[in-house]
């Protein structure tokens, strides 16, 4: 589904968007960078208030995180496959940048109390050294969890929002209320005023873009 971001999201997205381009600004690839943080703010923004983070902090960790992999990239420490997967070592480099604002909040208790400190508000996080320990009680690596669960969500998103500039309004129109909406094909034809036969055209010719997308994003920055 898509999500629509809140208007201070909005404002915020712009405005970290305007402020790393500017800190880029020398670089040859500034493009690509922003190629990168148009695909994956999303995701690094949604685990870190998901871990306990403000919006203004989850939006410094999607600046730095983007910052520290162009560093890398710029020094020549790039992803290297044979190490693990491109998902894994993003992962890991936000964890750190989140790692860091928790620290942060460390040196700063009024900050931490008016954050509530933890996720779901229950105040636990207050007393937590870093984002290394947010783990369930067996154990498990929450943040792993969250990660993945957002990364194939943010896949669909950033695909759907490229797809959309790609097909005309009207199609895209019938295959959001038939496919991301879940209405019926009466429905779609009676609100929309189109046939059958052009639901189901939109859906496949749709939906067989999206899921080309997903693939070739599966395939950028690797």
């Amino acid at each position: 589904m898509i999500v629509m971001e809140k208007p201070d999201v909005k404002q915020q997205f712009a405005a970290t968007r305007m402020s790393l381009i500017e800190r880029l600004a020398d670089w040859e690839d500034q493009r690509t960078w922003d190629e990168f943080y148009q695909t994956y703010w999303r995701l690094i923004f949604s685990v870190s208030t998901k871990s306990g983070l403000s919006h203004d902090e989850a939006f410094d960790v999607v600046q730095e995180t983007v910052l520290s992999v162009a560093k890398q990239w710029k020094k020549g420490q790039k992803y290297d496959p044979a190490k693990g997967s491109f998902k894994t070592w993003l992962m890991n480099i936000t964890r750190w940048r989140i790692a860091d604002q928790f620290r942060k909040k460390q040196r700063n208790p009024a900050a931490m109390n008016q954050s509530g400190g933890t996720p779901g508000g229950d105040g636990d996080m207050r007393n937590t050294a870093t984002i290394e320990r947010l783990a369930g009680e067996d154990g498990e690596d929450v943040l792993e969890q969250m990660w993945e669960n957002e990364w194939r969500t943010n896949l669909s998103e950033v695909a759907i929002e490229r797809v959309k500039k790609l097909v005309s309004p009207k199609q895209f129109q019938i295959f959001h209320a038939y496919v991301i909406k879940d209405w019926d094909v009466k429905r779609v034809k009676e609100e929309l005023g189109v046939s059958p036969s052009q639901v189901y055209l939109a859906k496949h010719r749709v939906g067989g873009l999206i899921k080309k997308e997903i693939d070739v994003l599966k395939k950028e920055f690797v």
